[in-house]
């Protein structure tokens, strides 16, 4: 999962994305203050094994 956090001087909203490809798309058009993170869990397929 990914997840854009902006910041604005009255609030903080955060958009989920599944794919990273949407992410970025969406994150390159938003204005203001922001961070692109990536949601790891600890359960994900790829740590099992």
């Amino acid at each position: 999962m990914w997840v854009i956090t902006l910041y604005t001087m009255e609030t903080i909203k955060m958009f989920e994305f599944e794919k990273q490809e949407e992410a970025i798309e969406a994150f390159e058009s938003i204005q203001g203050t922001k961070i692109l993170s990536e949601i790891v869990y600890f359960n994900d397929p790829c740590f099992l094994n």
